[in-house]
């Protein structure tokens, strides 16, 4: 499950909160796209899901994407981890989520509105929380420098330290 802000991913929440149902329609879709498109590797399939449980596909990205942060730290095996197995000529593994996993990005904001130094440490105090930084070296609005993902036993647990420990880096109070 995706939200997304300015037309930029914000917050992703595995697992979705949806119907099992369309979660299960969900995966057919995506994985009949990649059978059809004869995927080797990853492949990325963005839908929106409308108000009558309609599932509409909006991008495919043949790569590792955002929304696939959260197996850095909620799978048994990354993103990028599957890909290198690919690459290698090694055998993929079936990802196993093992604890429910929010990811917020960190966009170029966090850095500005706190003059180059977001609170890390008031993030790194909250449980579960691990922060990945992408080395970029210039801030802008909208940009993404980072991300923080959230394991915790329960998915509404994860949101709310996710998003709580944005704001502690943010320097920002609800």
């Amino acid at each position: 499950e995706n939200i997304h802000r300015n037309h930029i991913l914000d917050v992703s929440i595995v697992p979705a909160r949806l119907p099992d149902s369309v979660i299960e329609n969900a995966r057919l879709l995506a994985a009949d796209i990649a059978v059809q498109l004869n995927v080797v590797g990853l492949i990325a399939v963005e839908m929106f899901i409308t108000k009558e449980n309609e599932i509409l596909v909006n991008e495919l990205a043949p790569r590792p994407h955002n929304s696939g942060h959260y197996t850095m730290d909620g799978c048994d095996t990354s993103q990028f981890e599957q890909l290198v197995r690919v690459l290698a000529g090694m055998p993929i593994a079936e990802p196993k989520l093992h604890s429910p996993t929010v990811m917020v990005n960190l966009l170029g904001e966090v850095w500005e509105d706190t003059d180059g130094n977001p609170d890390w440490a008031g993030a790194l105090e909250m449980p579960g929380v691990s922060l990945h930084l992408y080395g970029k070296k210039e801030a802008r609005v909208g940009r993404k420098m980072g991300h923080i993902n959230v394991v915790a036993d329960k998915v509404e647990d994860a949101l709310y330290i996710a998003t709580e420990a944005r704001d502690k880096a943010w320097r920002r109070t609800r």
